[in-house]
């Protein structure tokens, strides 16, 4: 039995960027809505700079990096993948239609009949 060891390893260095990430997003968001007068330009320019700025420094943190190698990887999993062809495709998306339109017409029998069933035939209750 394989057994995988997660060994998380966090550095003041790391908390500092982090906590450095968080504030420079609220002090983005605080700024645009200071800035109000100073009109739209202004206020999306601080924005973006300020949500920039975080998520640079975010992605210079050891949790940032293994973000980035994470998404490597998944994207190198998705390569891996092999899609099916149109025909394919089209044909699985009709079997399932017509399962589920199968699947509706066989259940809505089963509801009037047991309706039929228990409220005609054994109370003789008629609607």
């Amino acid at each position: 039995m394989a057994t995988t060891q997660v060994e998380t390893v966090s550095t003041g260095a790391d908390k500092a960027k982090l906590a450095a990430s968080v504030v420079l997003v609220i002090a983005a968001l605080a700024a645009f809505y200071v800035l109000s007068s100073r009109g739209s330009l202004v206020q999306w320019g601080v924005l973006l700079v300020g949500l920039t700025a975080a998520v640079v420094v975010f992605f210079t943190s050891e949790p940032g990096k293994a973000l980035l190698a994470f998404g490597r990887d998944s994207w190198r999993e998705v390569k891996k993948v092999v899609w099916p062809a149109r025909k394919e495709a089209i044909q699985m998306t009709a079997y399932v239609f017509v399962f589920v339109l199968v699947m509706a017409i066989f259940l809505w029998l089963t509801d009037k009949t047991l309706e039929w069933l228990f409220y005609d035939l054994i109370l003789g209750w008629r609607k």
